[in-house]
């Protein structure tokens, strides 16, 4: 096996220590012998290890991305060192001696062989507005969670208002919640707030707002709107923050935003998760991978074992989803809409979702490193090239519910 790095270093990191192993050539030539010595995992003790592998003169230092664990090395490495970030799956010990120690010895010896790729870790910038962009995921995930432990808690009182609102977040619905707690109990008066087209529903509103609402359900759900209240305010300053920070790819957010499907809120994050530099992913099948949208691959002797999509960046794969999931609701006649629709028939919701994500990385590839919009094919893209596809689709549906019908031309084959 030929060797990369004379000198090599392998980091194996906890919460509260790391175990650094140290491979330098032995005192006879084509030997090596490795060291391995804890090392704390404050600042101090940081910047006193990297002090220590400058003068070992390492020309590798390899550490698993464990949790968020690695952070502080690298970020205090990384200007100094040439460190490699690589996913604990790749680096995978020999079963049987998985210790801390072993580890880092284990790192050191295939980081000396140049056996592991790096992990994509984008530069500072792109970090803080990753930071921003995941702070106001969550805010939202969170925001989601608290307007249905609302509704699941206003079941207790027998308060249907979530049957006949579409949003228990919308403005009828938080003036009826908020005279509720005020202490206003006539389901008439109730459903008499109500605004705009919500008005023509005020005969089921009084049904759904006939409970048995009390002051004490009304101290908690008070506790509930003042959450959602405030997780709301943190969305809003989260987003003013990130348009400062968005600055610099202003032109690439517009770009992004021409996709169907992708808003700028969708487009914000892919923008802080990929970096908006296509260099680093040398092909859109290689992005399509790292962000885990890709059907697997587990074939032996010739048999396809699984093609379920590998866990991959897990913001990057939510706004995709949402992205997706708005095309599937509103296909239009859009070259994404067609193929959702034209795979939902062969392969069911989920994969034709998968497929769309895909397909919508795919073109956000092309577009950052080409720097152009979006072109879309259009919703005929299928059909135009053969017009009896379509015709010949619906044939086919007709032949699986039993019907005596065949297909037309050269399609029948």
């Amino acid at each position: 096996m030929d060797l990369v790095h004379e000198r090599a270093a392998g980091i194996d990191i906890s919460r509260g220590d790391a175990k650094v192993a140290i491979r330098v050539p032995g005192k006879r030539a084509g030997t090596f012998s490795t060291t391995v010595k804890t090392w704390g995992s404050t600042t101090n003790q940081i910047l006193a290890l990297r002090d220590m592998l400058v003068e070992a003169g390492v020309t590798t230092v390899i550490m698993e991305s464990t949790s968020d664990y690695w952070k502080p090395f690298y970020y205090l490495f990384e200007d100094v060192l040439p460190v490699v970030l690589v996913n604990a799956k790749a680096a995978r010990n020999i079963p049987g001696r998985k210790t801390d120690v072993s580890d880092a010895a284990w790192l050191a010896q295939l980081g000396a062989h140049g056996l592991l790729r790096a992990s994509f870790v984008p530069p500072e910038p792109i970090r803080k507005l990753r930071d921003l962009t995941r702070a106001r995921t969550i805010a939202v995930q969170d925001r989601t969670r608290e307007g249905q432990r609302l509704e699941k808690f206003l079941e207790s009182t027998g308060i249907k208002l979530s049957d006949s609102v579409s949003d228990l977040m919308g403005a009828s619905s938080r003036d009826m919640l908020a005279a509720l707690i005020n202490g206003e109990r006539d389901p008439q008066k109730l459903a008499d707030l109500a605004r705009g087209v919500m008005r023509k529903r005020i005969p089921e509103l009084v049904e759904a707002l006939t409970g048995r609402f009390g002051e004490h359900h009304g101290f908690i759900c008070a506790m509930h709107l003042d959450r959602i209240d405030s997780l709301t305010g943190w969305v809003d300053r989260l987003t003013a923050r990130i348009d400062e920070a968005m600055e610099p790819f202003r032109t690439a957010r517009e770009f992004l935003a021409t996709i169907p499907g992708v808003s700028t809120v969708v487009a914000d994050v892919i923008i802080a998760e990929t970096g908006a530099d296509m260099s680093h992913f040398e092909t859109p099948g290689r992005l399509a991978s790292w962000a885990g949208v890709s059907p697997g691959s587990n074939e032996s002797a010739g048999r396809i074992k699984s093609t379920k999509t590998r866990p991959g960046n897990r913001y990057l794969k939510g706004a995709l989803g949402t992205a997706a999931l708005s095309i599937a609701r509103h296909p239009k006649d859009s070259y994404l809409g067609a193929r959702y629709k034209r795979i939902i028939v062969r392969r069911g919701k989920v994969k034709a979702i998968v497929a769309n994500e895909h397909a919508i990385l795919t073109a956000v590839w092309h577009m950052l490193a080409e720097g152009e919009c979006y072109h879309d094919p259009g919703g005929d893209f299928f059909t135009k090239k053969d017009p009896t596809r379509t015709k010949n689709n619906a044939i086919r549906r007709l032949q699986a519910l039993g019907y005596n019908v065949t297909l037309t031309t050269r399609e029948a084959a």
